[in-house]
C-alpha cells in the first residue's frame, strides 16, 4: 500500500512551535539514549559475532582475513592438507571471496545446498545458473565448472588405469565420466586386445534425448583399424532408465553379426546411467 507523502511550505508552521518540536525530540532522543545504550554505542551482536544477526557466524559478519588463521581455508589447507576441508573451503580458494553478507565459505555452502551437497549437480550449472548468486561473476563461475571438469577428469583417468575393462561393471566405470552429465544419448565402442586391456574409445554418436543412431561399419572400421580383437559397445539414457529398448535388442543384434563376421568378439553392450547399468552379457541377452 503506498502512503502519500503532504509536504508544507515553512512559513506553515510558527517558527516558536518548530523550537519546541525539537526541544522536545531532542529530549525523547536523550531519554531513549539512556534506556537503549546500543543506539549510541555498539549494536549488539548475535551469538557467532555477527553484527546485529542473531545466530549468525562470524563467516556471515567478517571476511575471512579477520578469521583466526587456524580457521582460514588456505591456512587449514597449508596445516593439515587438502583432506581435511570442506568442500565449501576447497571451492572458497577457489573463488577468493564472497559478497558483502557472506564469505566466501558461507556463499559456496549455500550453493552447495542448492545443489544438494552433490559436486556432480555443481558440475552440471550453467555459467549463467551460477552467476545468479551475488558474489559470482562470470570469473569465478568458470573457476568453479573448471575445477569440477578436472574432478571429473581425475576420476577417469585413475578408473581407467585400474579397470578390468572384461566386465561389464569396468565398461560402465569407463565410461561413466564421459555421459552421467549428458542430456542426450551418445553412443561409444570401448575397443580391447585379446587380454582386455584398452586400446581406444571411440565415440559413434552425438543424438537426441530417446535415441541416437549407431553405425555398424563405423564399428568395424575402427576395430580393424587399431587392430582391436575386442569390441564393446555402450550407450546412455538421460532418462535414468536402465532397461533396454526395442531399437537397442536390434542394434545389438546387427553389431553381433558383424562381428562374427570380421572374427571380433563383441563382448558386451552397456547401457549407462548415473548410478547404475544393464548388461547385455550379464542378462543373457547376448
Amino acid at each position: 500500500m503506498w502512503r502519500v507523502k503532504e509536504f508544507y511550505e515553512p512559513e506553515d508552521f510558527p517558527k516558536e512551535e518548530k523550537k519546541a518540536e525539537n526541544t522536545n525530540s531532542s529530549e525523547q532522543n536523550e531519554a531513549h539514549d539512556t534506556e537503549c545504550p546500543s543506539r549510541s554505542g555498539s549494536l549488539p551482536t548475535g551469538e557467532g559475532g555477527g553484527r546485529g544477526q542473531k545466530g549468525s557466524s562470524p563467516a556471515s559478519s567478517f571476511p575471512i582475513t579477520s578469521w583466526s588463521e587456524d580457521d582460514r581455508p588456505r591456512e587449514k589447507l597449508s596445516r593439515i592438507g587438502a583432506e581435511n576441508l570442506s568442500n565449501a573451503e576447497l571451492l572458497a580458494i577457489l573463488i577468493g571471496s564472497g559478497n558483502t553478507k557472506e564469505s566466501a565459505v558461507d556463499l559456496m555452502k549455500r550453493i552447495l545446498k542448492d545443489c544438494d551437497n552433490n559436486l556432480g549437480i555443481l558440475g552440471r550449472k550453467s555459467i549463467a545458473e551460477l552467476t545468479e548468486y551475488n558474489g559470482i561473476g562470470e570469473a569465478k563461475a568458470i573457476s568453479i565448472l573448471a575445477a569440477c571438469e578436472l574432478g571429473k577428469r581425475r576420476e577417469h583417468e585413475e578408473t581407467r588405469q585400474r579397470i578390468d575393462l572384461g566386465s561389464p561393471d569396468g565398461i560402465y566405470k569407463h565410461l561413466l565420466p564421459k555421459i552421467r552429465d549428458l542430456d542426450v544419448e551418445e553412443a561409444y565402442i570401448v575397443l580391447m586386445n585379446n587380454n582386455f586391456k584398452h586400446i581406444k574409445t571411440v565415440r559413434l554418436s552425438h543424438g537426441g534425448i530417446t535415441e541416437t543412431a549407431v553405425d555398424v561399419r563405423l564399428i568395424i572400421k575402427e576395430a580393424v583399424l587399431c587392430n582391436a580383437t575386442v569390441v564393446a559397445l555402450a550407450h546412455n539414457h538421460p532418462s535414468g532408465n536402465i532397461q533396454p529398448s526395442g531399437n537397442d535388442d536390434q542394434i545389438t543384434r546387427q553389431v553381433q553379426r558383424a562381428c562374427d563376421a570380421m572374427r571380433l568378439h563383441f563382448l558386451d553392450h552397456v547401457i549407462v546411467t548415473d548410478g547404475a547399468y544393464f548388461s547385455y552379457h550379464e542378462s543373457g541377452k547376448l
